[in-house]
C-alpha cells in the first residue's frame, strides 16, 4: 500500500465514530488508546431483542402494517387523490394510544422545516436551476391535504399534522403483543415538477420545441405511511428534511392505480389484472418474457410512439399486489416502452425473477441496450454477496428522478444525447457506464435497506455505504476496468486528508459532504476490510451472515459490528 492510501486508511479509522474522533484519555499521561475495546464502552448493552453476537434476540419484534390503497392521477392538474385502509398490528410489548404517520410531501409546504431551513448559496455561484426553483415556489405549493381520518367504525378520529408528520389519536390504545387496529384516510396532493423543484418523485413534461407534449409521472412517498415504532427508539418521528431518507414497517399491499387509459404503469409488486389493461398481444409477450434469456418488448417503441400521438379518452385501473415490502412506488406514462426478461436464481423459494425496464423514446438506444441487463447482473452479484433476491420482479424506470429506490422499482435518470452532426440520439461510454452504475446502485438498494431494513435517517452509511461497496464489486464484475466512482482506496485519499469531515455515525441531516462521507468513506472502509484486514473468505462469510440475520428485520450499527466480529473471529476494535 502506497503512502497516500495508508494515510487515508488511518484517517478513515480515526473518523468513523465520535468516540474515536475524540478518544477518551487513559491514565498514562497524554497517551490515548485509540485501539481500546469498544464493546461495553461505546456500544449499547445487549438485550433480549438484540443479543451480544449481533443477531436478533429471542424476543425480537417489529410491527406489521398492511395497506389497501385506491388512487387516481389527474393528468391535467397533476393532482393525485387517494383513499387508503390501514391495518396496524402492534407486535411490541407496549400499548400505543396514538399512531404517527409520515407525510413526506409536506416538505413542499412553504412553512415546512425543510423549506424554512433551505440555505442561501453564495450570490456569486447561484445557478439558473436555483433561481427557477425559488420562482416556482412563489406560485406553487405542494403537500398533503388530509380530508378524512376514520376509525374501524367509520367515525372520525382526532388527528394533528406536525410538519411532515401526522399523529392519529385512537379511541383506545392498540394493545401490545399482537393487538390490531384498522383505520382509513382520504388525502390528495399536487405532484411536483421534479426538474424544477427537485425531490424523489414528481413529473416531467416534454413540452419543448419539437417535443410531443406528454409527461412521465413518478410516484414516491405519495401516501400517508406509518412511522416506525422500534425497540431502540420508540416512535421514529423525525421531520423529513429531504436529505435523510426513511425506515418503514413491512407489510402487504394492494394498490389500485387509476390513470389515463393509454398510460403504461410500472409499480411495486405484481400486476393483478393484465386482462383489463394490456392487449392480448402484450399479454402473450409478458408470458413469453417469463422464460426469455434476453430482454424482449412487452410494449414496443412503436406502440409507445402511437400512444404519444393521441389522447385516449377515459381511464384504466392497474391493480398491483406485493407481500412483505416496506414501501410502494409507481410510474405512469403513455410514453413508456416496456421490456423484460427472466433472471434465473439457484433459489428454490424464488427461482425466477422478472427484470423489467420502462422508458421513453428519449432514452433509446441506451436504455434498451443496458438497463434490463444491468438489473439481471445486480440480482446475480448481490445474490452471491448477500442472499438471493426474494421478490418476483425488479424494475428500472427512466424519468425525471436521477436515482431513487423503492421495493421492486427504481427511478433512474441517465439518457443519451443528440449527435451534433446527425441529430440522432447516441451515447458515450461515460453515459453507458453511468446508466449501468446507477441501475446497479438503485436496484442494489432492494437488499439494503429495502430488505435489510436499516434507518438511513439515523445512519446514512448503513444502506448507502454498504450498498456502494456492493455496487463497486458488481461494477468490477461487469468489467474489470469499469470507471467506478467510489470504493477504490486511492480515490478517497485526498478527501480523507481534507478538513471539515464528520464521523460516519452523524445523523443524515447533519452530514457534511454527503456523497463522500455517506457513500465513499464506508464503501472504501469495507473494501479495505475485505481485501486487507480480514481477507475475502472471512469477510464474505461474515457479511453474508449479517445479511441473512437481518433479512426483513431492522438492524442497528452495533448489530453489524458485532456480527462481523463474531462471524469472522477477528477482533476489529
Amino acid at each position: 500500500m502506497s503512502a497516500a492510501p495508508r494515510l487515508a486508511l488511518i484517517a478513515l479509522l480515526l473518523s468513523t465514530t465520535p468516540a474515536l474522533a475524540d478518544p477518551i484519555r487513559q491514565t498514562k499521561g497524554d497517551w490515548q488508546d485509540k485501539f481500546r475495546q469498544l464493546e461495553g464502552e461505546d456500544w449499547p448493552t445487549p438485550t433480549d431483542y438484540r443479543n451480544a453476537s449481533g443477531a436478533p434476540g429471542y424476543r425480537y419484534w417489529q410491527q406489521k402494517v398492511d395497506y389497501d390503497v385506491k388512487v387516481s392521477l389527474n393528468e391535467a392538474t397533476k393532482v393525485v387523490t387517494g383513499t387508503e385502509t390501514i391495518r396496524y398490528r402492534n407486535n411490541s410489548p407496549d400499548a400505543l394510544p396514538y399512531l404517527w404517520l409520515l407525510l413526506d410531501q409536506n416538505q413542499y409546504k412553504r412553512s415546512s422545516i425543510a423549506q424554512m431551513t433551505q440555505t442561501v448559496p453564495d450570490a456569486t455561484s447561484i445557478s439558473i436551476g436555483e433561481i427557477r426553483r425559488v420562482e416556482a415556489m412563489k406560485t406553487w405549493e405542494g403537500g398533503f391535504t388530509i380530508s378524512a381520518v376514520r376509525g374501524p367504525d367509520g367515525q372520525p378520529l382526532a388527528h394533528r399534522v406536525t410538519d411532515t408528520l401526522l399523529r392519529i389519536e385512537l379511541p383506545q390504545p392498540v394493545a401490545g403483543n399482537g393487538g390490531e387496529v384498522t383505520l382509513s384516510i382520504d388525502w390528495s396532493f399536487p405532484m411536483a415538477e421534479q426538474k424544477v423543484v427537485d425531490g424523489r418523485s414528481g413529473y416531467e413534461c416534454f413540452t419543448g420545441q419539437g417535443e410531443d407534449g406528454n409527461c412521465i409521472f413518478e410516484g414516491a412517498q405519495w401516501f400517508p405511511r406509518l412511522a416506525v415504532y422500534s425497540d431502540y427508539e420508540g416512535w421514529h418521528n423525525k421531520a423529513f428534511l429531504d436529505a435523510g431518507e426513511f425506515t418503514l414497517e413491512f407489510g402487504d399491499y394492494k394498490v389500485a392505480l387509476t390513470v389515463p387509459a393509454d398510460h403504461v404503469v410500472s409499480a411495486t409488486g405484481v400486476l393483478q389484472n393484465p386482462d383489463q389493461v394490456l392487449t392480448a398481444t402484450q399479454r402473450q409477450r409478458l408470458e413469453a418474457a417469463k422464460s426469455a434469456t434476453a430482454p424482449m418488448y412487452i410494449v414496443t417503441p412503436e406502440e409507445a410512439l402511437a400512444a404519444e400521438r393521441g389522447r385516449a379518452s377515459g381511464t384504466k385501473t392497474w391493480t398491483f399486489a406485493a407481500q412483505n415490502v416496506r414501501d410502494f412506488g409507481w410510474a405512469s406514462s403513455r410514453k413508456f416502452a416496456w421490456d423484460a426478461m427472466n433472471v434465473r436464481q439457484d433459489y428454490a423459494a424464488n427461482p425466477n425473477v422478472m427484470a423489467m425496464s420502462f422508458y421513453p423514446k428519449e432514452a433509446r438506444p441506451l436504455w434498451d441496450a443496458y438497463s434490463t441487463k444491468a438489473i439481471a447482473h445486480t440480482i446475480d452479484v448481490y445474490g452471491k454477496f448477500a442472499f438471493p433476491y426474494p421478490y418476483p420482479v425488479a424494475q428500472s424506470v427512466n424519468g425525471p428522478v436521477g436515482g431513487m429506490e423503492y421495493p421492486m422499482i427504481t427511478f433512474n435518470g441517465p439518457r443519451p444525447v443528440k449527435d451534433a452532426k446527425t441529430g440522432q440520439l447516441t451515447y458515450t461510454e461515460r453515459a453507458k457506464t453511468g446508466l449501468i452504475g446507477v441501475v446497479i446502485h438503485e436496484v442494489g438498494h432492494d437488499w439494503f435497506p429495502m430488505i435489510v431494513n436499516s434507518d438511513e435517517r439515523q445512519w446514512t452509511w448503513m444502506d448507502e455505504g454498504l450498498n456502494t461497496f456492493l455496487q463497486f464489486q458488481a461494477e468490477k464484475l461487469w468489467d474489470k476496468d469499469f470507471p467506478s466512482r467510489r470504493g477504490e482506496p486511492k480515490d478517497i485519499a485526498e478527501y480523507m486528508l481534507s478538513d471539515n469531515q464528520v464521523p460516519l455515525m452523524t445523523q443524515s441531516d447533519s452530514v457534511l459532504q454527503f456523497g463522500a462521507n455517506g457513500y465513499g468513506k464506508p464503501a472504501t472502509a469495507l473494501t479495505i476490510l475485505r481485501e486487507t484486514v480480514l481477507g475475502r473468505e472471512l469477510f464474505d462469510r461474515a457479511f453474508r451472515e449479517y445479511a441473512a440475520r437481518w433479512r426483513f428485520k431492522r438492524p442497528t450499527p452495533y448489530d453489524f459490528f458485532r456480527t462481523m466480529e463474531e462471524s469472522s473471529g477477528v477482533d476489529l476494535d
